[in-house]
C-alpha cells in the first residue's frame, strides 16, 4: 500500500462524512414554497425562540459553575477538595435524557418529594405550588448539570497552566483574592471558559432526548415530529437546514475562539505553589459550592436510578436485555473502530502534507461534531431511501425480485451517521497525542526507509498508542449514548439501550427505563475515569493539550 493510496482513502472518508450534511441541506429544497411558508409562519418562530432561550441559559450557567468550581479546586485547599477535584467531572458520564428520567421520578407529582410534602403538611394536590420539572426550565437544569464539566475541565487546565506571578503581584498591591481573580486570573482563562461554554451550547443544540421527554419544542424535536409523526419529510429537511445553519454558526464561533486562545505567561504555575487553606466558614462554603453540582449531577440521579431499577422487576440478564446490550456494543465497536481508523488516515495526511488541502480535509471531517444527530440522520435517510426504492423497482420490474430495504434496513447507515457525528472527537484525541511528537521524527523515519504506511505503522501509531486508545474509548461511549440518529435510523429488529430507555420513558415506564439507563451511565463512567487518571499522571503542558481534546470530544 502506497502513501498516495492512504491519502486518497483520507479524502474518501471525509467525503463520506460530509455527504450526509450536504444531503440534508439539499433535501430542504425538495419541498415546495408552500411547505417553506408553513414552516416559516407556524413552527419556526417557536422553535427558534425556545432553542435560543435554552442555549443562552445553558451557556451562561455552565460558564459560571464550571469556572468557579475549577478556580476553587485549583487554587485553594478546603475540606474534601482532593476528591471533589475528580468528582466534579463525574456528571459528564450521564446522558442528559437519563438525568431527566431520574429527576422526573424524584420531583413529579407522584414522586417521593411531593408525596412526602403532602404527607407532612396534609395538603391536597391543588393546595400548593411546586416547580414543574417537565418544562423549559427543567430541561435547561438537566443540561446545565450534565454539561458544566466541559467548562470545568478546560478552565481547570487553564488555571493550572497560568503563571501565578500576575496574581501574586495583584495581591501585593492590595487586591483581595476575589478582585485578583476577577481582574487577573479570569481574563487569562477566558478563552478556555468560552470554549467550554460553546461546546456545552453545541451539545444543547444537538440534544433530543431531554427536550422530547419534557415536551419542550426545539428544532431537534421539530425535526423528529415532522419526519415520523406528521410524515412531512420536506418540512423535516427544511427544519434540519435551519438547525444546521445555527449549529455551524456556533461551531464557527467556537473555532474562532479556540484560534484566539493564548497560553498563559511563563512563571511558577498555580499548581506548583502551596495552596492556601480555607478554614472555618469560608472552607465549608467552598466545599458546598463544589458539592452541590456533584450531588445534583451524579449522586442523586444514581440513587434514584438504582431505586427505580430495583423496583422495576426488570432482569438485566434476560435474553431481551442481553440483545439490547449486544446491539449497542456491536454498533459502538464497529463505529468506533472505523471512525478512529478514518481519523488516523486524516491525521496522517494532514501531518505529512501540511497544505491548504489538508486543512480543508480536517475542517470537513470536523463538521459533524457541529451537526445534531437528527440532521445527519435526515441527510442519510432521504437519498438512501430513494436509492432503495429505485433498486427495488428495477429488480422487481426486470427480475421479479423484491429487494426491500437493502440500505436503510441495515445498521450501516447508523454506522455512517456515527462516523460523521464523532469523527472530530476521534481526530482531536489522536491529534493531541501526535502534537507532542516533534516533526523531525518523520524526517528521521524517512531517512531510515520508513515512508508511507511504514511511517504510520512503525513511527506514528506506537507514539500515539495511548491517544488512539483514548479516541476508541471516547467514540465507543459517545455512540452508546447517541439517541437522535439511532432513533431515526435503527432497523426494526435492532434496538439499542439508548432507544429502549427512550421508548420506555416516553411510555411513562420510568422504573423500567432506569435499567438501560444505568447501563449507559456505567459505560459513560469509563472515559471520565480514564480522563481523570490521565490528568493526574501527565505533565502540565501535555495535560492541557490532551484535556482540551478529550473535553472537545465529549
Amino acid at each position: 500500500m502506497s502513501e498516495s493510496l492512504l491519502h486518497r482513502l483520507a479524502w474518501i472518508i471525509v467525503a463520506l462524512c460530509v455527504a450526509p450534511i450536504l444531503a440534508s441541506a439539499l433535501a430542504a429544497f425538495t419541498g415546495d414554497l408552500d411547505t417553506w411558508r408553513n414552516v416559516l409562519s407556524s413552527v419556526l418562530p417557536r422553535y427558534t425562540a425556545t432553542t435560543l432561550i435554552l442555549v443562552m441559559v445553558v451557556g451562561v450557567s455552565t460558564a459560571v459553575i464550571g469556572s468557579v468550581t475549577a478556580w476553587l479546586v485549583t487554587v485553594y485547599r478546603f475540606p474534601g477538595h482532593r476528591w471533589l477535584e475528580i468528582a466534579l467531572a463525574l456528571p459528564l458520564a450521564f446522558p442528559a435524557y437519563v438525568l431527566a428520567y431520574a429527576y422526573t421520578y424524584l420531583l413529579d407529582h407522584p414522586g417521593p418529594v411531593q408525596t412526602l410534602l403532602r404527607d407532612v403538611t396534609g395538603w391536597g394536590p391543588r393546595d400548593y405550588w411546586f416547580p414543574e420539572i417537565r418544562s423549559l426550565g427543567g430541561a435547561a437544569l438537566m443540561l446545565i448539570i450534565v454539561l458544566y464539566p466541559y467548562v470545568y475541565l478546560l478552565a481547570r487546565a487553564s488555571f493550572r497552566q497560568q503563571s501565578s506571578n500576575a496574581f501574586l503581584v495583584a495581591r501585593t498591591l492590595g487586591q483581595s483574592p476575589m478582585k485578583a481573580f476577577w481582574r487577573v486570573a479570569l481574563p487569562m482563562a477566558r478563552p478556555a471558559i468560552a470554549g467550554g461554554a460553546l461546546l456545552a451550547v453545541m451539545e444543547t443544540i444537538a440534544d433530543y432526548g431531554t427536550v422530547a421527554f419534557f415536551n419542550v419544542q426545539t428544532f431537534a424535536t421539530g425535526i423528529y415530529q415532522a419526519w415520523f409523526s406528521l410524515g412531512d419529510r420536506p418540512a423535516a429537511a427544511q427544519l434540519s437546514l435551519c438547525l444546521l445553519m445555527f449549529a455551524l454558526l456556533v461551531a464557527g464561533l467556537e473555532r474562532a475562539q479556540r484560534g484566539r486562545a493564548q497560553t498563559a505567561g511563563r512563571g511558577a504555575r498555580f499548581e506548583a505553589l502551596e495552596k492556601p487553606r480555607l478554614t472555618g466558614g469560608a472552607g465549608w462554603i467552598a466545599t458546598m459550592i463544589c458539592v452541590v453540582p456533584v450531588l445534583l449531577g451524579f449522586i442523586v440521579p444514581v440513587i434514584m436510578l438504582g431505586t427505580m431499577a430495583v423496583g422495576s422487576g426488570q432482569n438485566l440478564f434476560a435474553a431481551r436485555y442481553i440483545g439490547f446490550m449486544q446491539n449497542s456494543v456491536v454498533l459502538a465497536t464497529v463505529a468506533s473502530v472505523l471512525t478512529v481508523l478514518g481519523a488516523i488516515l486524516i491525521g496522517f495526511r494532514a501531518r505529512t502534507r501540511p497544505t491548504k488541502g489538508s486543512k480543508a480535509l480536517v475542517v470537513g471531517a470536523g463538521l459533524g461534531y457541529a451537526v445534531p444527530g437528527g440532521v445527519i440522520a435526515v441527510g442519510l435517510m432521504v437519498p438512501m431511501a430513494a436509492l432503495d426504492n429505485m433498486i427495488d423497482r428495477f429488480m422487481e420490474g426486470n427480475f421479479g425480485i423484491d429487494t426491500g430495504l437493502l440500505i436503510t434496513g441495515s445498521i450501516w447507515l447508523m454506522v455512517l451517521a456515527c462516523m460523521t457525528r464523532f469523527m472530530a472527537a476521534a481526530l482531536n484525541a489522536y491529534d493531541s497525542g501526535m502534537a507532542t511528537v516533534p516533526g523531525h521524527f518523520d524526517a528521521i523515519g524517512r531517512s531510515l526507509g520508513q515512508s508511507g504506511p511504514k511511517l504510520l505503522m512503525r513511527v506514528h501509531l506506537p507514539v500515539a498508542r495511548s491517544s488512539v486508545l483514548t479516541a476508541l474509548l471516547i467514540v465507543f461511549v459517545d455512540v452508546m449514548k447517541e439517541l437522535p440518529a439511532t432513533l431515526i435510523l435503527h432497523p426494526f429488529n435492532f434496538q439499542t439501550l439508548a432507544v429502549q430507555a427512550h421508548r420506555l420513558a416516553a411510555d411513562e415506564r420510568l422504573h423500567e427505563a432506569a435499567v438501560p439507563s444505568l447501563v449507559l451511565v456505567a459505560f459513560g463512567l469509563l472515559p471520565v475515569i480514564v480522563l481523570c487518571r490521565s490528568i493526574g499522571r501527565e505533565e502540565p503542558g501535555r495535560r492541557a493539550a490532551r484535556l482540551g481534546a478529550a473535553v472537545k470530544a465529549g
